[in-house]
């Protein structure tokens, strides 16, 4: 079993390997609250963009370009005055998430329907909702919202399925380390906001 996913992973392209470690950067940095976050992001998306083109998982693809303009954003957010200095909040409350969620699922239903007819994509259901889950979670980590860690438990996990079924057998093991690195990030988030309600109740 180990051979097997050392063969894999030799199989695997170098701008693959190359996306793969900038995206487990992208993580570390998020855990800790780093800016340079959304620098290693939006390198990483931009290749994976190009990758899930070509393997025509088209909503993935355009997933990844919406990241590249969050890295953007996420960048100019972190470095204003208010967010840099403030640690993670819990921002909204479960009223706003099951909106979100009421307009989430019927798009998800109408995109993955009207790809699986128009389009030769594959896998559209996950595709189309684990994409835009991702953009509710990108969104929300960009507001350093603790409950995206929430999202991004569940969603990575079924990325580990989505990714190994394409043959992205890199992709799909970090994606395995990705699960474990959220945990490890909402421990840190935690210990963060828990630390900055001491200091400001001294």
């Amino acid at each position: 079993m180990i051979q097997e996913l050392i063969d894999q992973l030799l199989l695997s392209s170098v701008w693959e390997l190359i996306a793969l470690l900038l995206a487990l950067a992208y993580l570390l940095f998020a855990a800790h609250q780093r800016q340079w976050c959304w620098l290693a992001a939006g390198i990483s998306c931009t290749i994976y963009a190009i990758i899930f083109w070509q393997a025509r998982l088209y909503m993935e693809a355009l997933l990844q370009v919406f990241y590249i303009v969050m890295a953007g954003y996420g960048w100019w957010q972190w470095q204003k005055s208010v967010i840099a200095t403030e640690g993670p909040k819990r921002k909204f409350n479960w009223r706003w998430h099951a909106l979100q969620w009421a307009w989430v699922i019927p798009a998800g239903t109408i995109i993955a329907i009207l790809l699986d007819v128009y389009t030769d994509a594959d896998a559209v259901w996950l595709d189309t909702y684990t994409t835009l889950f991702s953009l509710l979670a990108t969104w929300l980590i960009t507001q350093k919202a603790y409950e995206t860690w929430w999202y991004w438990l569940v969603i990575d996990s079924v990325y580990v399925y989505l990714y190994w079924s394409k043959g992205f057998v890199a992709t799909a093991l970090l994606f395995v380390v990705y699960v474990i690195l959220v945990v490890y990030a909402m421990y840190r988030w935690r210990a963060d906001q828990q630390n900055q309600w001491v200091l400001e109740n001294q």
